[in-house]
């Protein structure tokens, strides 16, 4: 087993010009990776669904997301003239600025020399990094809220209201998903979780020879499941992109921007996509350190090249890209989650069975268990379980076609009592006034019929 730097203080020695040269490289690598990731995703997409993705601007397309970006940045930018102007230009940097600072926290390989200066290859580190960047990740939501609110719609607003909706919901899902991360790594810190998961546990017992990395995503599925669920969730991505749903929002929260401002969202978006999939990594899947059994090779040439330090950044980027195409593959298999849906899957499944299995756990490590195959069969037992009975309860049944169903008492109803025309439902009756209202309004469209 490789060695691995656990000592933050190692941050706190770095000379001041570290700090600037670390910011420069976690900017331009996210600002590459979402580039990549646009154009990725498009491609894939159109493979899966057998049709044709950019192909136009660059080597087989893969420039496209620049031509986007320069056109968004040229085009007309506008605002609603009711509109709440600071907030309103507000809005899109409060989506993106804390997008980029979380990978800030991320640790994307061990302890390396530059410069001649011993350093992490991380920007910086807390005590408390992961409630950080949960914070972090908070602040993000608040400018998908208040671009609805200050857009002066109604469609916008009722995506802001869906997204604070969601940011409730899944956030306390997410957080709830940590908790067993905490209790086995002992820390909040994101490289000691990254180091923690690198000790070696026997996969058959105490006295096998067979020691191997306790990966968290192996010995706490559950955990790892409901978080995966819960970033599709706080990224509004498919299927639970409720906050944008074009089919009933038109666009939902963003539908009054352009230009630039909407660039802002759009680049939040494929940020936070990055961001919940580089927490994935660190947290459930050793983050920087190269899998098993690659992790055998020391002491040779090859283990030398791919267990190095700086080599990290390549296993961690490989690891986010395989996060990255779930998301894809998600979006091109899954239609959209009804509203009520999404809110039962959080409130009535997800936080439960992420509060049993924290129990569950507790009880694992007052047991102290030094077996990473019990965990892992415990692990994979409940979540077979928690699978078993979404199947069968996740959803509610709708009435049979069959089945009667009284919707009215037969009373009188005003349609546009609301502010909005809608049709009366069985065993309702239009009153006299939206009747006459109706045939006005059809005689006076076939009068002008007549005159056209």
């Amino acid at each position: 087993m490789i060695p691995f730097a656990t000592d933050v203080s190692v941050l706190a020695d770095d000379p001041w010009w570290m700090a600037p040269l670390k910011g420069v490289f976690v900017l331009v690598f996210l600002l590459l990776i979402t580039i990549f990731n646009i154009v990725y995703e498009r491609k894939a997409l159109a493979k899966m669904q057998n049709r044709i993705g950019p192909r136009m601007n660059g080597p087989r397309g893969w420039l496209q997301t620049l031509a986007d970006g320069l056109k968004l940045m040229f085009k007309e930018d506008f605002r609603p003239a009711q509109a709440e102007k600071w907030v309103f230009n507000l809005a899109p940097y409060l989506v993106a600025i804390p997008a980029f600072s979380i990978l800030s926290m991320i640790p994307f390989g061990g302890q390396v020399t530059i410069f001649g200066e011993e350093t992490l290859l991380q920007m910086t580190d807390l005590p408390v990094a992961i409630l950080a960047i949960l914070g972090l990740a908070s602040v993000g939501i608040y400018g998908i809220v208040l671009a609805g609110w200050s857009s002066n719609s109604t469609y916008s607003l009722l995506g802001g209201l869906r997204s604070s909706a969601q940011m409730i919901s899944y956030e306390i899902a997410m957080g709830l998903s940590f908790v067993p991360v905490f209790m086995f790594a002992g820390s909040m810190s994101t490289s000691e979780i990254v180091a923690a998961q690198q000790e070696p546990m026997s996969f058959f017992g105490a006295g096998t020879g067979l020691q191997v990395p306790q990966w968290y995503w192996l010995i706490l599925i559950p955990s790892f499941v409901v978080y995966v669920i819960a970033m599709f969730g706080e990224t509004n991505r498919l299927p639970f992109d409720l906050p944008e749903s074009e089919g009933e929002l038109v666009a939902g929260f963003h539908t009054e921007y352009s230009g630039f401002r909407f660039a802002m969202f759009y680049l939040g978006e494929y940020l936070n996509m990055v961001n919940v999939s580089a927490i994935a990594t660190t947290l459930f899947l050793g983050g920087w350190h190269a899998p098993w059994p690659v992790n055998l090779l020391e002491g040779n040439v090859v283990g030398d090249v791919l267990l190095n330090p700086w080599f990290g950044i390549v296993w961690f980027t490989i690891k986010l890209l395989l996060l990255v195409f779930l998301f894809i593959w998600v979006r091109a298999s899954l239609p959209r989650f009804r509203y009520d849906q999404f809110m039962r899957l959080g409130w009535k499944y997800l936080i439960p069975i992420s509060l049993l299995w924290i129990s569950l756990v507790a009880i694992m490590r007052s047991v102290s268990a030094n077996s990473m195959g019990i965990y892992a069969i415990i692990a994979i037992v409940f979540t077979a379980l928690a699978v078993l009975l979404f199947a069968f309860f996740g959803f509610e049944a709708t009435p049979d076609d069959d089945e009667e169903v009284e919707y009215g008492d037969g009373d009188d109803f005003d349609p546009y009592a609301g502010g909005y025309p809608v049709p009366p439902k069985e065993g309702q009756t239009l009153p006299e006034l939206a009747t006459i209202v109706s045939s006005d309004a059809e005689s006076d469209a076939e009068s002008n019929d007549k005159e056209k």
